[in-house]
């Protein structure tokens, strides 16, 4: 099942069956070294599970309910299937902050895995509808809880090393981190997969992506953020006071509308315009930086 969260839509199943664990995974066409995040109706529930440092408290107390994940040591007992962990003995847990999520969370009883709900490496999904043209009859049913506030994934913060890391820019800054618990490592990427969100190739529409666009051809779809560069073939505006949460909260909307747009005019390319890299631009530009990255070769 489907549902809306502040983030992106997530696809839902019971994290402590295996064989629901795995039709995520086969669903999304998923990698199964690339982890799942946990979803919980509060920080009890999640540390529960998860083994919770004395950071970890403070970040739950300064962020949860709220579009941060945390990377935690698996608890003794812990249920939830090594499927959704991808076999790590670690924990991505986060609860998410509308109300009616955490309803659901509650009447399940039990954590809920939720990748975005969208084929893996593809664009996710930031309304019901997003959802359907992406899985289609490959999901049983979808919650439609409007449109995602956010527009971007959680931010994921690794606490199991000596400095807490950034694995993943996303809803929660990293300034806002910083002042909350002090300085924040940034993950360099090339090693092992340790959370959802770390593949080279993400987020990807169906035509490639030509980043930091000073000027536009016809034969080219433009992503605009400000005022927008004239010669576009089609244009969709992220935010036109440059407002990094406003350009956030569009940017998948923006990808899907103009991929579809493009295809259609015949055009070739989307560029896309600059956008700060501080704030929530850090976690609009790793989105944009994946979607434009190399696609893997099919099979």
């Amino acid at each position: 099942m489907a549902f809306g969260t502040e983030t992106v839509y997530g696809l839902g199943a019971d994290a402590t069956n295996d064989d629901a664990v795995a039709a995520i995974f086969a669903a999304k066409g998923r990698p199964r070294f690339n982890p799942l995040i946990c979803h919980y109706p509060d920080a009890d529930a999640a540390f529960a599970h998860a083994a919770a440092t004395q950071t970890a408290h403070r970040l739950s107390a300064a962020f949860w309910p709220g579009p941060l994940t945390l990377v935690l040591p698996r608890g003794p007992g812990c249920p939830v299937s090594l499927l959704a962990g991808a076999g790590l003995p670690t924990l991505a847990v986060r609860v998410p902050a509308p109300e009616a999520a955490r309803a659901l969370l509650r009447e399940a009883g039990r954590p809920v895995a939720a990748p975005s709900a969208n084929r893996s490496g593809r664009i996710s999904p930031t309304s019901a509808a997003d959802v359907l043209t992406e899985l289609g009859g490959a999901v049983a049913a979808v919650v439609d809880s409007g449109p995602c506030k956010v527009g971007v994934e959680s931010t994921v913060l690794d606490l199991t090393g000596a400095r807490p890391a950034l694995l993943r820019p996303g809803g929660v800054t990293l300034e806002a981190l910083e002042a909350a618990i002090g300085p924040v490592a940034r993950d360099a990427g090339g090693g092992a997969i340790r959370s959802p969100g770390q593949l080279a190739s993400h987020y990807a529409p169906s035509l490639p992506v030509r980043l930091h666009a000073v000027s536009v051809a016809p034969d080219e779809a433009l992503l605009a953020f400000g005022p927008p560069l004239p010669g576009a073939g089609a244009t969709f505006q992220l935010s036109e006071a440059a407002d990094p949460a406003e350009a956030a909260a569009r940017l998948f909307r923006g990808l899907h509308v103009l991929d579809a747009e493009a295809r259609r005019l015949g055009l070739v390319r989307i560029a896309a315009m600059a956008v700060p890299e501080h704030g929530l631009g850090l976690a609009i530009n790793d989105r944009l930086r994946r979607a434009a990255a190399a696609r893997p070769a099919p099979g």
